[in-house]
């Protein structure tokens, strides 16, 4: 201990022995009040946070040796290390009440040779009884005397020192009172409104402001409870209310020997539920002569009551300029910081100067010497949530970057990242003090400061400071008390992006628990980097400032295409130029039915952006790009995490000269089920804005009201309309008579009849031969000459090309087509294969093979990326058996992958062959999504049962049938052609209800409005596309939300990353947006768990080293198994499939009729309403919702 002391005394700074030096030199005529002074060796500071390390700063710069105090919960926290030396204090107590401990406090302060106490404010800071017992003990109280503590910590006691001193004052009790009787009768006497307020505290706690008087007695018990819990004492004190007041309050020091002089005043009106949020000195726009005739009173009533060291005298200012006295904070204010800055006196300094016996005189601080010079402002950053009625955030803090620069003073103390934010005390995280010449400039350095700072893991009320500052009214200084309440516009908040940090957490759940989106084969993704074909550079002058500026080349325009006639004249008018062009015009499915077909629809926005400014600048002369629509919207949500409408948007901008075409199913629009018309119409007019163009409309069922209610929305929204027949069976095969010629050329007239702008022939199995292909082309063609005739087809069979060349030389206008490296099989016929057959020819396309083989080049490459999701996992070459089992190119691997989920990978055969049968049984229907799901489902479910036709015929009336083929007989999608297959509907259904005519046009329109309501109560910020989303996919799209909240655009990683996660040690660059990349590089993964089940996982970010905590969800799961129902107990009704538990329809005691729904199950994307198979009480239910299933897993028992 002497050893510490010497090392202190030779720390003296040369402002402490200057202080001593002036106290030795005094006259006895310094002042009549005799003063010794006695320098403080060490100072104790009974507080925690920002208050104890600015005072410790102080003691440093004086040479002053600190001591710290910190309860059991604060030992990880920084003023403990910012003193010299740290004591535990209040072991065994709880967090508030170890700062609260007077005896402890005291304990250390003794046992540890500290020389004077200095309480911060807040917990102790105007406890009379602390003042007392540290004076007692021998120590030196730095702030007034106890006495002084006690008189004005009585607001009773303040306010008669204040009548005495001929201060104004607001009419009030006289004393404090306890019961609200003594209110009301107060209330009756002098009126309303009246304030509350807490007789023994302060800072905002135990006020209430009535204006009723129905309102006084439950406000005086709910005020004088909160002061009760605040301060340990219930007592209140009431006054008249000052509407509209401005909060002014005056700064004050005051010496032993009587001297007390003003440090101007500060304007605290900024504030919320009478808590000071933002703080400006001096008042702007305050009249000289109020000031002036303010401090003076101030001034006069401190020396009134003998009051030394620091303080603030409080006041209401009304709008005619008159003043009256609130109450004295006998204490160092929160808000300090902005009177040192604009009168660059140290206050802190100053108070233990004062206490050590120093006069002011002798500290330079006479009144004439203080000026206030500039504005200052202070913004208290707290760890609130100021979205959530500024709730208190907790947590710890991942990122902490701070605002810092010229003119900015930060004064704070656990901001680092890792810091732990508790719920114990003041949310107070940093306050942010700006200065300079005047108030504008002062909060436009505050405004720059505060958008530097980046603080992730907890919530901050910085959107809710900035929107402050940014305010016309606070800029100009004309703010009152009612500022806040008055500006809801100051609660409306742009949300914080957060993306890395979110990217990081992404990438950490990866790295812990596997991939975030299930992979379907072994295969891994490649390392390949797709090289991207080169377009050419705008080397013009105005490019090459551009690339001066930003660092990036600018592409040149790219050249004109059939979307210009379409946006300058109209569907119309391209239409006509697509009937009078020469050559066979093609769509490129690349970039939506060939992945779809080849990679069940997994590629990402990363990919296909990547090669879109090739396709703008060489393919101009397609007919469209199709990019949009059916199985790509779900998948972008559902496993890709991507939004579908920021996927069309983003290849907009880079492809604006191709039109773009969707698939829309009709009455369907994008999803598996009847819309209300009203989303149908609302849908297609935001997908046109959003860059749409074309619409092809289908429906599943060829259902020709469905078809026209979606040709009609695409009409509407000012999209071309391409309505489409979806074509199965063999028009060229006479024993095949349900699906025949004439059945096409009477739905080709009524489509031409209800006004399509391009008809299109969808054979989605691909099974339209070339003899085909001629009849059926060369029938339509003759019956509407002017209408532009467009085939799509699948090579399945490996007969595309042949077929697609065929439809030409019939007289269709555009076949699709695939890049050659994503065609074949059950993609679309090869690009390459069309261009290179017709060149030389009346139909040349125009497109240069050598183009062709570069854009197929990238694609070779990307596709290896997807090699979880290659159809040739379990595909080796098409199948020409797609002519008996009919199944569409687009379902055929996603059924192939759907087998295997469902532990029917090498059943495969057979569920092909159930594929037919389950047609036939259904009635041999259209089968394209969503009717193609229907067949789907019922097969695999045959094969998961061991059924066959016969089976279902025999036993449909017990059988739990999929959910989708249930509603199929309902009529939810349409009325097929022909009808439905009697008695299979009856027996299936039962007596369920059932739909006659188009299934939506019943269905009451959607309220959008009140759905982004309720969408907004958990996701604030979504769009009105996000509200679109919802209403196509409900579950997908809010799943989606949640992914995208927690983990943010992980669209911008690439795409092994995304998959599988990046290795240790590897470095990523992901571009978020132009000129912002991030630079991640994976450290380490921590080997061991927290107690709740986290790993530590450490990555370095723009070279800074960040961390995340990621739950293992396996290591920290319990085990638990669940039981399996019991082969042959008609009593246990078993999960009929794997699959996750949607919802379940029963409860424990319920009586259930046969047939009755019990819980509806799902997989993939294959849902089954699981069917009481007898009548019965329901026993026990053995399953939660979300659960996920095995087969045969017990899902509830019957007796």
């Amino acid at each position: 201990m002497q050893i510490l002391k010497a090392r202190f005394a030779l720390r003296a700074s040369a402002s402490q022995l200057q202080a001593w030096s002036t106290a030795r030199s005094r006259t006895a005529t310094t002042n009549t009040k005799s003063v010794e002074y006695k320098p403080i060796r060490s100072v104790l500071v009974a507080n925690r946070g920002e208050i104890a390390i600015r005072v410790f700063r102080a003691c440093t710069e004086l040479g002053i040796r600190s001591v710290a105090i910190y309860s059991e919960q604060d030992k990880l926290q920084m003023h403990r290390q910012k003193a010299d030396e740290s004591y535990l204090v209040g072991k065994g107590l709880a967090p508030v009440e170890a700062y609260l401990s007077i005896p402890e406090i005291i304990r250390v302060a003794k046992e540890n040779d500290v020389d004077a106490v200095h309480p911060g404010y807040g917990l102790l800071s105007e406890r009379s009884d602390f003042a007392q017992a540290v004076q007692n003990a021998g120590l030196r109280f730095i702030g007034p005397s106890p006495a002084v503590v006690q008189q004005m910590g009585d607001k009773v006691a303040a306010r008669k020192a204040a009548i005495d001193a001929k201060v104004p004052i607001v009419p009030g009790t006289d004393g404090p009172i306890t019961t609200k009787e003594e209110a009301l009768e107060f209330c009756k006497q002098h009126g309303l409104p009246v304030i509350f307020k807490a007789a023994y505290g302060g800072g905002g706690r135990g006020m209430r402001v009535v204006r009723e008087m129905a309102d006084v007695a439950s406000s005086f018990e709910r005020a004088s409870s909160e002061a009760l819990g605040a301060f340990g004492n219930g007592s209140m004190f009431i006054e008249r209310f000052i509407e509209r007041p401005r909060h002014i309050e005056v700064q004050l020091l005051g010496d032993k020997a009587g001297n007390v002089v003003h440090l101007y005043e500060r304007d605290c009106s900024v504030q919320r539920r009478h808590q000071k949020v933002v703080e400006i000195a001096p008042a702007p726009k305050l009249d000289p002569e109020t000031r002036q005739r303010m401090v003076d009173c101030a001034v006069h009533l401190a020396r009134h009551v003998g009051y030394e060291n620091a303080g603030t005298v409080e006041f209401l200012l009304d709008d005619k300029g008159n003043f009256y006295f609130i109450e004295v904070n006998a204490r160092l204010q929160v808000e300090h910081t902005i009177t040192e800055e604009v009168t660059g006196i140290d206050l802190v300094q100053s108070q233990i100067r004062i206490a050590e016996g120093m006069t002011l005189p002798e500290m330079g601080l006479t009144q004439d010497k203080i000026r206030a010079d500039g504005f200052a402002i202070q913004c208290r950053v707290t760890t609130e949530d100021p979205a959530n009625n500024f709730q208190p955030s907790t947590g710890r803090i991942e990122v902490f970057r701070s605002g810092e620069g010229m003119g900015i003073r930060l004064d704070s103390a656990s901001t680092y990242a890792g810091a732990i934010i508790s719920p114990y005390y003041d949310s107070l995280l940093v306050k942010v003090i700006s200065h300079a010449s005047d108030l504008a400039s002062s909060a436009a350095k505050m405004n720059r400061a505060l958008r530097e700072f980046r603080i992730r893991g907890v919530k901050t009320n910085i959107p809710f400071l900035l929107n402050v500052l940014e305010n016309q009214k606070f800029l100009n200084g004309s703010v009152d008390t009612y500022f806040i309440d008055e500006n809801p516009q100051l609660f409306m908040f742009k949300a914080s992006q957060n993306r890395a940090q979110k990217i990081l957490n992404y990438l950490g759940y990866v790295l812990v628990n596997g991939p975030a989106t299930p992979l379907a084969t072994d295969i891994p993704p490649s390392d390949a980097k797709p090289q991207i074909p080169l377009v050419s550079l705008d080397l013009s002058p105005e490019a090459i400032k551009i690339k001066e500026m930003t660092g990036e080349n600018t592409a040149v325009k790219p050249p004109r295409g059939f979307r210009e006639i379409l946006k300058s004249q109209g569907p119309e008018a391209f239409a006509k130029a697509v009937r009078e062009n020469k050559g066979l015009l093609l769509m490129d499915t690349t970039y939506r039915d060939a992945h779809q077909s080849l990679l069940a629809t997994r590629v990402r926005t990363h990919d296909l952006l990547a090669v879109s400014p090739y396709v703008a600048h060489n393919f101009s002369n397609l007919y469209s790009l199709e990019n949009w629509g059916g199985a790509t919207f779900d998948v972008a949500l559902r496993f890709l995490h991507e939004c579908p409408w920021e996927r069309l948007e983003d290849m907009r901008k880079l492809i604006p000269n191709i039109p773009f075409q969707m698939l829309l199913r009709g009455a369907n629009a994008v999803g598996y089920t009847n819309y209300p018309d009203n989303v149908v119409f609302k849908f297609c007019d935001m997908a046109v804005k959003a860059g749409m163009d074309i619409f092809r409309v289908f429906d599943s069922l060829n259902y020709l009201p469905n078809l026209i209610l979606g040709m009609e929305a695409a009409g509407k929204a000012g999209g071309v309309v391409e309505a489409a027949i979806s074509y199965t069976g063999d028009v060229s095969d006479p024993t095949k008579t349900k699906y025949d010629l004439k059945y096409y050329t009477n739905l080709a007239d009524e489509l031409v009849k209800a006004g399509t702008h391009v008809l299109s022939i969808k054979d989605m199995a691909g099974l339209l031969k070339p003899q085909s292909a001629k009849l059926l082309i060369s029938a339509i063609r003759d019956r509407h000459p002017h209408v532009p005739i467009h085939v799509h087809t699948h090579d399945t069979s490996g007969a595309g090309v042949a077929a697609m060349l065929a439809c030409a030389e019939a007289g269709a206008d555009v076949v699709d087509v695939a890049v050659d490296s994503m065609s074949g099989m059950t993609s679309q016929p090869s690009m390459g294969a069309l261009v290179a057959s017709l060149q030389g020819t009346p139909l040349d396309t125009g497109i240069p093979l050598q183009t062709v083989s570069e854009y197929s080049a990238y694609w070779e490459q990307a596709r290896t990326l997807y090699g979880p999701f290659e159809c040739t996992a379990t595909m080796k070459s098409g199948n020409a058996d797609v002519y008996l089992n009919e199944i569409p190119g687009g379902q055929y691997t996603n059924l192939q992958f759907q087998a295997f989920s469902l532990g029917l990978g090498s059943q495969f055969e057979q569920v092909k062959k159930a594929y037919r049968e389950a047609n036939l049984l259904l009635g041999d229907i259209i089968k394209v999504t969503p009717s193609s799901k229907v067949v789907g489902d019922l097969a695999q479910f045959m094969v998961q049962n061991k059924l066959t036709a016969d089976d279902i015929r025999a036993r449909a009336e017990e059988l739990s049938f999929p959910k989708s083929v249930v509603e199929f007989f309902q009529g939810a999608i349409g009325i097929p052609y022909g009808g439905f297959p009697e008695p299979l509907r009856s027996q299936i259904l039962k007596d369920m209800p059932r739909i006659e005519g188009r299934p939506g046009q019943e269905l009451p329109p959607l309220d959008f409005d009140k759905l982004k309501s309720e969408l907004q109560e958990t996701y604030p910020d979504v769009t009105d596309q996000d509200v679109m989303s919802t209403a196509m996919y409900p579950q997908v799209a809010n799943d989606f939300f949640r992914i995208r909240e927690k983990y943010g655009p992980v669209k911008h990683l690439d795409t092994k990353t995304f998959l599988v996660g990046p290795t240790v040690g590897e470095t990523l660059e992901v571009k978020i947006e132009r000129g912002k990349t991030l630079d991640i590089r994976t450290l380490a993964v921590s080997d061991e768990m927290t107690a709740a089940g986290e790993r530590e996982v450490f990555f370095e970010l723009n070279g800074q080293l960040r961390s995340v905590f990621i739950r293992d969800d396996k290591a920290s799961q319990e085990m638990k198994i669940h039981p399996k129902a019991i082969k042959g107990d008609k009593n246990q009704v078993g999960a009929p499939m794997p699959g996750t538990v949607l919802t379940i329809k029963v409860k424990e005691g319920d009586n259930v009729e046969k047939g009755q729904p019990i819980a509806v199950l799902s997989a993939m994307k294959m849902e089954m309403i699981v069917q009481a198979p007898r009548a019965g009480t329901v026993k026990s239910v053995a399953i939660t919702n979300g659960q996920k299933l095995e087969g045969d897993d017990l899902i509830c028992t019957i007796e």
